[in-house]
């Protein structure tokens, strides 16, 4: 199985270029992560309620996912695919490396 992932540069770039209006953004971290730092254009589903909620994820869309440093996401990644959800792309380095980018410091 091979995980798409992308450049936390070109996310961004696609986000602000509004290149991902058409895709969905999964943010798989944690609530109190989510209060202290997201992005707008993403959705909030904690890596756990994922398996309970799959009937939320189009699978006719592309579905970017995005935790703190990129490892939750990547996990999270394998188990879509591996439950038939295909067009998943893992944002590396996570919401450290979006904040970096944005000029927030992020933990």
């Amino acid at each position: 199985m091979d995980i798409s992932s992308i450049h936390p540069q070109k996310f961004m770039e696609a986000l602000e270029g509004q290149a991902l209006k058409d895709s969905v953004i999964i943010d798989v971290r944690e609530p109190h992560e989510w209060e202290y730092y997201h992005l707008d254009e993403a959705t909030l589903i904690p890596m756990g309620q994922i398996p309970h909620r799959l009937g939320e994820l189009p699978e006719d869309r592309d579905i970017y996912l995005v935790c703190a440093h990129g490892v939750r996401s990547y996990r999270v990644a394998e188990y879509l695919q591996e439950n038939g959800i295909e067009r998943v792309i893992n944002v590396d380095g996570g919401m450290a490396a979006v904040a970096m980018l944005r000029g927030f410091q992020y933990d």
